[in-house]
């Protein structure tokens, strides 16, 4: 089975003194998670789709869903502390409601990106039936400078540098055995789901994101965002 994962467990610190969490800030005429949670709802081959929320937001984000969107397939749960508890509690939700198999795939996906295309969630199902995980990355335009304590210690080669977003695809079993192997240090460390199945051993396939994939996390982006969706809906 397929699963679409929609995380908003945050509480959007970095976007400042809001009432409410960024996810729930209204992009021209609907909330941010409304925007991204449409872009699920088109896809068929999703079995379930699961909303992660913070659990002091779980009722107001129910109240919200259904206010605009009608589809069953939608279920909202409670998220983690951190980014692994919230994808674990997804996977638990799932095996516990609808079992164990092989083949399960997971979708997820920030909720504060919602401009994701069709297209880019399509690659991750297609490229899912090849790996056991799939990250969407577009080609850094910016030369990458890694720093150490306020100084440079490594300009890499840029061709070879991406720039990640999501969705990240997993194999549920694949993931989870993993991530029960690690120590607690490792868990609340690595919180790149790619990253824990790359250092796994498994190979990571690529799917190709889009610049207008982005993410909404300050002021700015929001600005931007909302001048993107309001050029949309007048073409």
């Amino acid at each position: 089975m397929i699963y679409a994962q929609v995380m908003a467990g945050g509480i959007g610190s970095r976007m400042g003194h809001t009432e409410r969490p960024k996810q729930f800030l209204t992009l021209v005429d609907r909330p941010i998670i409304i925007h991204t949670l449409e872009k699920f709802t088109m896809i068929a081959e999703f079995d379930k789709i699961i909303v992660s929320i913070h659990p002091q937001w779980v009722q107001y984000a129910k109240d919200l869903i259904a206010k605009y969107i009608d589809d069953d397939r939608i279920v909202v749960i409670e998220g983690g502390s951190e980014r692994n508890d919230t994808v674990m509690n997804a996977i638990n939700y799932i095996q516990e409601n609808f079992g164990k198999h092989d083949d399960d795939v997971l979708v997820m996906h920030d909720a504060v990106r919602p401009f994701v295309t069709r297209r880019i969630i399509m690659d991750n199902i297609r490229l899912a039936e090849t790996y056991k995980a799939v990250d969407t990355a577009i080609g850094a335009t910016d030369t990458i400078v890694r720093a150490v304590d306020g100084e440079v210690v490594e300009i890499p080669v840029r061709s070879y540098m991406y720039q990640g977003q999501t969705p990240q695809t997993i194999n549920i079993n694949a993931f989870q055995n993993q991530y029960l192997q690690m120590t607690e240090a490792e868990q609340r460390e690595l919180t790149d789901s790619a990253k824990v199945m790359l250092l796994a051993g498994y190979q990571v396939g690529v799917a190709d994101g889009e610049e207008s994939n982005m993410k909404i996390t300050r002021p700015y982006d929001l600005r931007i965002a909302n001048a993107i969706a309001k050029e949309d809906s007048d073409v």
